[in-house]
């Protein structure tokens, strides 16, 4: 028989919040939606957007195991306080502890020490994770506050042991240097500097035992670099426990130095009780899960909904102490005053829906991540394009930054200096030797005959076309602004989307240098001159202009090859890359590009099919399984697109302040905003039998047209849907 080890007051649920309907939201979580077939999100505990995300890891690297953890594996191999949610390439896994009791079980490298775990001894929700380590016998609990790992160890006897690997890495990242010391008989401080995606990286750490640890082993490693200095690597450590034979370890982090992550550990982790810990993190969650509030469907449609609006806010994440001294881009501390430095800003994902739906969800979040933006700017030259931990990783393409301001300012979030924002939105777009700028901005289009230093793909088509979305954003925010020179050259910049469109073929095409169109063109292959994508996909990449790519097709063929989009499907030898994913004949739910594609029926007088296609989604590639995502998270826009789609609405053009209307998932949802109003949405009678809409209106009047506009929300009131089979 299994020694009991949760405590009862672990086992309670903890049912009640500081919602006015005292839902208990976070039990509505299920953080494995995703842990298995390509999500690439990790189960572990996290405060709402914290700078620690304290998860097990498996100890295996490889693209599925990209968060640390992968569903299908049986092994644990550390918790750590730093991962990725859902993107496609692995770093991170900082300051990994892991309890054990003699004899310890090792495997030859990668694994190393190690236990194997049963799902069936596994739970989570938001904020807190719980894991059996069956070699062991030993219970794990994990909560968070947003600066500090909290961890709960209940061993089988009084001798306990922990382990802690500064060494240890995975998939991208590589330990450069570590420093351990031991400041008292509880408390530990030290850093793991490393290297991979976040180049440069700096974790500092701060840790205290609940108990005095009588023994403290020191191994060494050698770093991977030139100089190949002895670094601490593995630590272990003893403790003789008391009678609960329980161990409690809080762990601050910080980028900024020891200093920071003792003064995170004194601000946020004061006592040991563990299961305060976890109540105060609960209520935080519930809060902000809270703010929309869905009445009806099934419980695994709630708990899909809520299970995304909690994948929306656990990046981007905190990157600042509790007094707000930050590690900036240049690799200088500075100190922020009124607002909060934030970093993981996945932005060619986010920017679609993500940061739209920030502005509704949580906007005084929106003006502190703005003001992160624009401190990046002043320290690196340009505003972010994939940044984490203080480095920019150049991942992915465009300046797109630039809408998340540009929708910010024209919504009327403020708490930014607006003049600042278009100068950094400006001055980023005018890098010429940034990745074909220049050339974009000569020839009206980026070649891709010409070598780019910046990737191994050249995705010239991709980036003209996003290029020229983020120059309309520019555009818009300029006349907003009352700066008519600027907006037009940025309106002009915007039109560059033409300079690709072929006649011949009806699709966007790849031209060289001399402007001739790619030879030999597959609308169907996935080239190097299209971002994770082929041209099916980006053919749609003109947000800001639906109707000039319309007049570019004409109706009748734009609206024919939309319909083909859904329903021609690649042949069985089409050697698919890994991102295509949730796949509805050329349409990719998997992948970014296409996602606002479903809602473009509505453009040619066929919201029909934008419901049919957007209830399908719904309902088939979102499921409360572990293999319940068809493709990566992405730091919450595959989660946004759920969220919005299942309030019946989405934002084709994230910064023209409209939303296409779809088909809503649930009868009822309230969504709560800060200036005080609640924007109600109700539809009686909705099924997935009953998706289709057979009127709309907005305060007892009907809707003309297919879109509403953010005013309309924000402004409170009821959108109901009438809803037919």
């Amino acid at each position: 028989m299994r020694t009991a080890i949760y405590t009862l007051a672990t086992l309670l649920t903890l049912a009640t919040c500081n919602n006015n309907d005292n839902t208990n939201y976070a039990s509505l979580v299920n953080p494995l939606i995703g842990t298995d077939y390509t999500g690439n999100v990790y189960p572990g505990a996290q405060a709402p957007f914290g700078m620690v995300q304290l998860s097990p890891d498996n100890g295996i690297p490889g693209w599925d195991r990209i968060a640390g953890y992968y569903y299908p594996d049986s092994t644990i191999a550390g918790f750590s306080h730093t991962h990725l949610s859902g993107t496609g390439a692995g770093d991170l896994y900082d300051i990994s502890f892991m309890p054990v009791t003699e004899p310890v079980r090792e495997a030859a490298p990668p694994l190393g020490i190690h236990s194997r775990f049963a799902h069936d001894d596994e739970h989570c929700e938001a904020g807190y994770y719980r894991v059996l380590l069956s070699d062991y016998n030993i219970g794990v609990e994990l909560t968070a506050t947003e600066r500090c790992g909290i961890q709960r160890y209940t061993y089988p006897t009084r001798n306990g042991k922990v382990i802690l690997n500064l060494a240890k890495a995975m998939n991208w990242d590589s330990t450069t240097d570590a420093h351990f010391n031991i400041v008292d008989s509880c408390t530990i401080e030290g850093y793991r500097y490393s290297n991979g995606w976040a180049r440069n990286q700096k974790v500092y750490f701060r840790t205290r035992f609940s108990h005095p640890f009588h023994t403290a082993h020191i191994d060494t490693a050698r770093t991977t670099d030139s100089v190949a200095k002895k670094i601490p690597g593995v630590i272990h450590f003893d403790f003789r426990l008391p009678s609960d034979r329980q161990l409690t370890v809080a762990t601050a982090i910080s980028g900024t130095g020891l200093q920071g992550a003792a003064k995170n550990l004194a601000s946020e982790a004061t006592h040991n009780n563990f299961d305060e810990y976890r109540r105060a993190t609960q209520q935080k969650w519930n809060k902000e899960l809270g703010r929309i509030q869905v009445t009806g469907g099934t419980r695994d449609q709630q708990v899909c909904f809520y299970t995304a609006m909690y994948r929306t806010m656990i990046a981007p994440t905190l990157f600042c102490d509790a007094d707000r001294l930050y590690r900036g881009a240049d690799g200088k501390n500075h100190q922020a005053t009124d607002w909060d430095n934030y970093s993981t800003f996945s932005l060619w994902d986010t920017f679609r829906a993500a940061h739209p739906l920030y502005t509704l969800t949580t906007p005084q979040r929106v003006a502190h991540m703005i003001n992160s933006f624009l401190a990046f700017h002043e320290q690196h030259g340009s505003l972010p394009v994939w940044n984490m931990w203080g480095s920019e990783t150049d991942m992915m393409i465009g300046y797109h930054a630039v809408p998340v301001i540009a929708d910010a300012y024209l919504k009327g979030i403020g708490g930014f200096d607006a003049e600042k924002a278009l100068d950094a939105c400006i001055a980023t777009a005018n890098r010429d030797e940034y990745r074909g700028i220049g050339l974009y901005k000569r020839l009206g289009y980026v070649p891709y005959d010409v070598a780019d230093s910046y990737n191994a793909d050249n995705w010239s088509l991709s980036r003209t076309l996003e290029y020229a979305y983020d120059d309309y954003c520019i555009a818009r925010m300029a006349d907003a602004m009352h700066k008519p020179d600027i907006a037009a050259e940025f309106y002009k910049r915007a039109q560059n989307y033409r300079n690709l469109y072929n006649p011949a073929t009806t699709f966007m095409q790849p031209k060289n240098s001399a402007g001739e169109f790619q030879p030999a063109f597959d609308p169907d292959e996935y080239t190097p001159h299209i971002c994770e994508s082929n041209a099916w996909h980006y053919v749609w990449s003109v947000q800001h202009d639906i109707e000039g790519l319309m007049a570019l097709m004409g109706k009748e063929k734009f609206s024919a090859k939309l319909d083909s989009m859904f329903t021609y499907a690649p042949s069985d030898s089409a050697g698919l890359p890994i991102f295509s994913t949730g796949m509805k004949g050329q349409y990719v739910h998997g992948n970014e590009p296409s996602h606002h594609v479903i809602y473009l029926f509505n453009r040619v007088g066929k919201p029909h099919k934008t419901q049919e296609q957007a209830a399908k989604v719904m309902h088939e590639l979102y499921r409360n399984s572990p293999d319940g995502l068809c493709g990566n998270e992405d730091c919450g826009q595959m989660s946004a697109w759920y969220i919005f789609s299942a309030m019946g609405f989405y934002p084709v053009d994230p910064a023209s302040g409209e939303y296409e209307l779809g088909t809503p998932l649930f009868p009822e949802v309230r969504l709560h905003l800060d200036n005080g109003n609640t924007f109600t949405i109700k539809a009686p009678g909705v099924s997935r039998h009953n998706y289709l809409v057979k009127g709309v209106y907005i305060n007892g009047k009907p809707q003309q047209g297919t879109s509403i506009k953010h005013t309309d929300i924000m402004n409170g009131g009821t959108l109901e849907f009438d809803m037919s089979k």
